[in-house]
């Protein structure tokens, strides 16, 4: 069989597509020719994976006996079958993926409900699912972990604690959540070879003062890297700033990443435009550290300030 594979997201994904990846696997264990889809060519099957919800769908016509679309982006609740799931995925897909490097989850599932956030609702309460060692197969020792709440999760501790005995680097880039973060889980995470930082999750005024306390608890236990804070933006102008402000004024060290909310079930939603210039300074280093919100000027002739003008 001849199949095709689309990354929906393409350049505006940071990562590979997993899921495409185990199809690809799959497919060349039994012998399948596997490639990305030439528009022009034919195919058994091909398999559209959207990660996604705002990207554009692409509407190319496709000649193909069977089309697959799946992923967060076109459906909460498809999933690979079982036994391609537990597949190692294929890299060789993605020429760019460094040879050292490996993509997968320990857990999947989250306790929490936060309104912004699918996973609950695509995955449920949160559970094992792979064991760090499936992971990084082939020498692959850098890995990034796409755990959702890997701290809720007995089992997602003693897999950081199996990290930490054979080595690995990792990143935890969905972020984990400081509310947890207890002395003895401090200490583990200081112990940790992080790739470049330490992800929390800073999206409510509330979580200011837990990402403070569990970053003084991991400093004390010996760890000296970046901070990187994932800062939901809602519908309040002057909180999200104030949010943004508090890691702004602690230095460098400290990386707040602000996203705009995405509401999923409206999907003919429009962001905001402060929403878009606020995440547009936040989310450049130099800029976010050169210049304060209110003298930002994202186009010719308008500063931010003028957001906060009363009539």
């Amino acid at each position: 069989m001849k199949i095709g594979l689309i990354d929906v997201d393409g350049k505006g994904a940071r990562y590979p597509n997993l899921a495409l990846m185990k199809l690809a696997a799959h497919h060349r264990r039994r012998g399948d020719r596997v490639e990305w889809v030439n528009y022009l060519d034919t195919y058994d099957i091909v398999y559209k994976s959207k990660v996604f919800n705002f990207s554009a769908d692409d509407q190319t016509a496709i000649n193909a006996a069977e089309v697959v679309c799946g992923g967060t982006g076109y459906d909460l609740h498809k999933e690979l079958p079982e036994e391609i799931d537990a597949l190692q995925p294929d890299y060789s897909i993605y020429p760019g993926v460094d040879a050292k490097t490996a993509y997968g989850f320990l857990t999947r599932g989250c306790p929490n409900r936060c309104k912004w956030c699918v996973v609950p609702k695509k995955e449920g309460l949160i559970r094992p699912y792979m064991d760090v060692e499936e992971i990084a197969v082939g020498g692959r020792k850098r890995l990034i972990l796409m755990d959702n709440n890997v701290l809720a999760s007995d089992y997602g501790l003693r897999q950081i604690e199996k990290i930490v005995r054979l080595g690995y680097y990792v990143d935890f880039n969905q972020a984990m959540d400081a509310r947890l973060v207890t002395d003895d889980i401090a200490k583990l995470l200081a112990q940790v070879r992080w790739i470049k930082r330490i992800r929390f999750g800073c999206d409510t005024p509330q979580q200011i003062s837990d990402c403070d306390r569990a970053i003084e608890l991991i400093d004390k236990h010996g760890y000296k890297g970046e901070y990187f804070l994932y800062c939901i933006i809602m519908d309040d102008m002057v909180e999200a700033l104030t949010r943004l402000n508090h890691w702004r004024k602690k230095g460098g060290r400290y990386l707040p990443h602000a996203q705009p909310f995405r509401d999923l079930d409206n999907p003919r939603q429009v962001i905001p435009q402060w929403q878009r210039d606020m995440a547009h300074w936040a989310d450049r280093k130099a800029l976010f550290q050169a210049c304060k919100f209110v003298d930002f000027e994202p186009r010719k002739g308008f500063v931010c300030a003028d957001y906060f003008k009363t009539e």
